[in-house]
């Protein structure tokens, strides 16, 4: 889990800041109309628990427990000016085991799970793209009985027929309005600008003018009297979901999601190894200098986050309840340490979920875990085994060469050799691939190798491409991008096979214009680079001269993933994952 702290400006701070912790939550009776906002984000097929190291914490089965029983809550306490809403900020699935057991039998359980949960809008993440389209549109088919609406103002869906069906049928749309409750709800989801750069919308256009388009739609929702409007939104970090904020009016909350943020104050209970980055909620001004309230959680069903927000006849935000509003740590019920002895000191505002009722956590159990688990059992199948550990951090794949990278680069290599001429696509030369599309985050120990481990490895729909006849100049300028954001773990460090390079920090980074994927300010901290022949591409900084490179790489590179240009050189997808290529590479080719 990510732990970070803000410094809040001091006018802000003063807003926020209250002695010792909060009063006892209560249900208002005053006639003020308090809206209960259930949310979470980056959810991320994180659906058995948080981690191997956090087994107590997190789950879909405690997790959706705990959102059945603050909904009960407040429809039993209601004083009849109440409601209650459920929302996700993005990031509804991820590759993964999970995720991949579930395109093997064709059941996407997180979309199950999804349905259990009974949302009333969902905005899309950047990850729910990654598989493209088609899959896209039949993950939002199988959230079949609450049909949910999926949300964002700034795509255009028109150019793929799968989506654009569903946006005719009302499932995706720029915001939905909720009629059944005691006032009109306006939900609106926006998405980062720079989805096409970072995952794979295909011919989904992305509207980089979020707030414009954000704008535009808040003032139609006006227009049709909609009382109060709440906007989703992924930008993937918080920063510019406050830049956003401050370029709007009209609206009242904002719900975060995709900086995987923990949001909280002081008796609030959180995951061992979380700190608050800012306090819950957090408020900004907007356009017309009003304070609007942000708030965002931890991913991967690690939290709850629950703001309770109370409106004037008008729809205007004219308070929120500290004492209601909090992060409920999903916590089972044997979760080490248990804390009532904080909650007594909280004055029982420091919130787990531990004690959910048994019949929910089977129900969850019966429905998405147990059928989930019998499907990932089949991936258990040994294919080799490792003499070495096996290291795949983020910190480290995303920095530097690694066993793992090499692992990855070298099957990407060796799989293309062997089927290029199937494809009439020439043989490679070298490999390279995205640091960022290693995604086990972990050591793994010497032994036994698996086919789950490979899929942990290399999770994403990727498949082995060669692009042909790459200039040495442009390949420098390749290799300038996967060394220009290292000090901020940027996933486009590149993992490579059949050549090696040298850098350093101390060049200029290479800047891409965002708009065009133009050169701003070329690289140079590339000084030397030579294949594993022993011939140099460069030496010193300059590019000597020589015939043109083949590079096998995956698709998503191929098209510009990570901002990777290869000048517009023609390039063949070889039908096989990168996952299948690695699998394939540890059990035919002793790749290990």
């Amino acid at each position: 889990m990510k732990k970070y702290k803000l410094v809040i400006p001091i006018f802000l701070a003063l807003l926020m800041l209250l002695p010792g912790c909060p009063e006892k939550e209560t249900i208002r009776s005053d006639g003020a109309y308090t809206l209960t906002i259930l949310h979470n984000n980056d959810g991320e097929s994180k659906l058995f628990y948080l981690d191997d190291d956090l087994k107590n914490y997190g789950g879909i089965a405690q997790f959706g427990g705990i959102v059945e029983w603050e909904k009960n809550y407040i429809e039993s306490n209601n004083s009849g000016n109440n409601d209650v809403i459920m929302v996700s900020s993005g990031d509804n699935f991820l590759a993964g085991v999970e995720f991949y057991a579930s395109q093997l039998d064709g059941t996407y359980y997180d979309a199950i799970a999804l349905d259990e949960l009974n949302y009333d809008a969902i905005c899309f993440g950047n990850h729910d793209f990654d598989f493209g389209p088609e899959v896209l549109a039949d993950f939002i088919k199988q959230v079949s009985e609450s049909q949910a609406t999926f949300l964002s103002t700034n795509l255009d869906f028109s150019g793929e027929p799968a989506l654009r069906y569903l946006v005719d049928s009302g499932r995706i749309a720029k915001s939905v309005i909720l009629k059944d409750k005691k006032r009109e709800i306006g939900i609106i989801g926006a998405i980062t600008p720079q989805l096409d750069v970072i995952s794979t919308p295909r011919n989904v256009r992305v509207i980089k003018d979020v707030a414009q388009a954000v704008q535009a739609e808040v003032t139609r929702l006006e227009e049709l009297e909609v009382d109060i409007i709440v906007l989703l939104s992924h930008m993937q970090n918080f920063d510019a979901d406050i830049a956003l904020a401050n370029k709007l009016r009209g609206v009242d909350v904002m719900v975060a999601g995709g900086d995987d943020l923990v949001l909280a104050n002081d008796c609030d209970l959180l995951i061992p190894g979380d700190e608050p980055y800012a306090p819950y909620p957090y408020f900004v001004t907007d356009l017309d200098k009003n304070l609007v309230p942000i708030v965002t959680t931890g991913g991967q069903y690690g939290y709850l986050g629950k703001l309770v927000v109370i409106f004037d006849d008008a729809g205007k935000v004219v308070d929120v309840d500290r004492s209601a509003s909090l992060p409920i740590r999903i916590a089972s019920a044997d979760h080490p340490g248990k804390v009532r002895e904080e909650w007594l000191d909280c004055i029982d505002y420091g919130r787990d979920s531990d004690g959910v009722p048994p019949e929910v956590i089977e129900k969850y159990n019966d429905a998405v875990l147990k059928p989930l688990e019998a499907a990932i059992e089949l991936l258990r199948r040994k294919i080799a085994d490792s003499q070495v550990a096996l290291d795949g951090r983020e910190s480290e794949v995303r920095s530097r060469s690694t066993n793992v990278g090499d692992l990855v680069a070298d099957a990407l290599r060796w799989q293309a050799i062997r089927l290029a001429p199937d494809y009439g696509a020439p043989l490679p030369h070298v490999a390279i691939i995205n640091g960022g599309a290693i995604r086990n985050d972990s050591v793994i120990p010497a032994g036994i190798i698996r086919i789950l481990d490979t899929i942990i490895i290399a999770p994403f729909a990727n498949f082995v491409t060669v692009v042909e006849g790459v200039s040495r100049e442009q390949f420098k300028e390749i290799l300038e991008n996967c060394v220009s954001q290292v000090e901020e773990l940027d996933g486009r460090f590149g993992q490579i096979s059949g050549f090696s390079f040298e850098w350093s920090a101390t060049g200029t980074a290479q800047a891409i214009n965002p708009d065009n994927g133009s050169i701003m300010i070329r690289g140079t901290r590339i000084t030397k680079v030579v294949l594993d022949g022993g011939e140099v591409i460069v030496s010193e900084g300059k590019v000597l001269p020589g015939a043109p490179l083949n590079i096998a790489t995956t698709d998503w590179q191929a098209r510009g993933g990570d901002e990777f240009n290869h000048g517009g050189a023609r390039f063949y997808s070889l039908g096989v994952s990168y996952q299948q290529a690695l699998s394939n590479y540890i059990t035919f080719a002793d790749g290990l």
